[in-house]
């Protein structure tokens, strides 16, 4: 029997060993960027892989390398085969982390899972370890006859460099009709939600040059501008004055189907106290169907360093989030036109695009998409709500790419209170049991 009930009982019973297997898997530090140790990859990937082989599963721990030769990271491929006839379900996970960060902003540490009333700290304990979790402890609750094909990828918080050759590689053992993507969010703690669309995203480095050496402030300021103010004025030529971003030919919506409070959102971003938000449209509008241009690093002399000179060159770099229905390559060519044409006083101006991954935006009137809901409003005992992301997931686009006859999919464990990539991360555990569950629920309803 797979009622609700039953399903219901089956993760309660287990739920305290899932949230010890979940501090588990935190405990493993694996960040899966260059400067840090790449063997606790391998032992998550193994500690996974484990998990998967007691389920039943055809288990693989692959280390992918590209036809160009970049190494990828270890990455678990599981497998089950299905009742004849039945649908064969993928789910995507990813079990690599992003650094700790400032171990003094943690108020636990990172890789100890602490619990604090009904919140799980720890670095990755929502991102996206839980999201791992979430599909084994769903398995074992649901026995549902579909076929399931785990991927569980190594380096998703470096961008999944090879992700696309590594569908490729495995396209076959990868095929699918549905596909689970739980590396995105809820709305908010007790109303789940299906992720609808997401942002785009371009990385740009620009370069400003106006001498070819520095030169002593006194002596030779008041002819030219330094390179940091040159800079300066071109970014503030990015926003109008109500901050909406005013790049031609950049594309953006009002169109969503939920609201933000304001007072919600400030108390969730920590703005302070009379800072004036930015943009016009809803705020959901803002978050996740408007671009976005952000300053993410710049390249100049730190006040510790400071001396009287005119700075010759600068470079920073720009964070661009693309409407979802926007090609990124044609966001990002409109960014360096506006670059180029708006660099102040004739200074020399290079653009690189360094970076771009596609928006995502998904079909919500499918037969998949209306038991995923049925599934979340069962198991939340409330009617889920389709929202956007300002984040960008842009390996979905090689997903639909590659596997074509699939219907993706974009669930979470995350809510607004979860900081992902911050100090103190956390995972609600209500929500993570209700997301059990509903998980449960869909691959039994599948099934059928």
């Amino acid at each position: 029997m797979n009622t609700t009930t039953d399903i219901r009982s089956r993760v309660e019973a287990q739920f305290q060993s899932s949230v010890n297997s979940l501090i588990d898997l935190v405990a493993i530090p694996s960040v899966s960027a260059d400067s840090f140790d790449q063997s606790t990859l391998e032992t998550s990937a193994q500690w996974i892989a484990q998990k998967f082989s007691a389920l039943g599963f055809d288990t693989e721990v692959i280390h992918h390398v590209t036809p160009d030769g970049l190494q990828g990271r270890p990455a678990i491929l599981a497998h089950r085969e299905g009742e004849e006839g039945k649908p064969t379900v993928l789910l995507y996970a990813h079990h690599d982390v992003q650094p700790q960060g400032d171990e003094a902003l943690w108020h636990t540490d990172p890789y100890r899972a602490q619990r604090i009333g009904e919140r799980l700290y720890g670095r990755g304990a929502a991102d996206d370890k839980a999201g791992v979790m979430l599909h084994i402890a769903a398995i074992e609750a649901a026995d549902p006859g579909v076929g399931i094909t785990v991927f569980i990828e190594g380096e998703e918080e470096i961008g999944s460099p090879t992700f696309a050759s590594f569908l490729e590689t495995y396209k076959d053992r990868l095929a699918a009709d549905v596909i689970v993507v739980a590396d995105s969010s809820n709305w908010k703690v007790g109303t789940p939600s299906l992720t609808t669309s997401l942002r785009g995203v371009v990385t740009l480095d620009v370069t400003i040059k106006v001498l070819d050496h520095a030169l002593h402030s006194g002596m030779y300021s008041g002819p030219v501008l330094d390179a940091v103010t040159i800079a300066s004025r071109l970014i503030t030529t990015l926003h109008d004055d109500a901050g909406e971003v005013a790049v031609d030919g950049l594309l953006g919506s009002n169109d969503t189907d939920v609201d933000y409070p304001e007072d919600e959102l400030r108390q969730d971003m920590g703005i302070l106290p009379g800072v004036e938000l930015a943009g016009s449209g809803s705020l959901t509008s803002r978050l996740w169907m408007k671009p976005t241009i952000t300053v993410i690093g710049m390249d100049v002399t730190s006040v510790a360093r400071a001396s009287n000179t005119l700075l010759p060159e600068v470079t920073f770099s720009l964070s661009l989030r693309v409407a979802p229905m926007q090609d990124p390559a044609q966001a990002a060519a409109a960014v360096k036109r506006h670059l180029e044409s708006h660099v102040p006083f004739g200074a020399h101006i290079a653009v690189t695009i360094t970076d771009q991954g596609p928006g995502f935006i998904s079909d919500g009137n499918t037969e998949t998409t209306h038991i995923a809901k049925w599934a979340l409003g069962e198991a939340w005992g409330t009617e889920p709500v389709d929202i956007g992301v300002g984040g960008s997931i842009p390996f979905i686009s090689d997903f639909k790419r590659v596997i074509p006859q699939a219907q993706i999919l974009v669930t979470g464990v995350e809510d607004p209170d979860s900081r992902a990539h911050s100090a103190n991360e956390s995972l609600h555990l209500g929500d993570w049991q209700n997301a059990i569950v509903a998980e449960a629920l869909l691959l039994s309803k599948l099934g059928e």
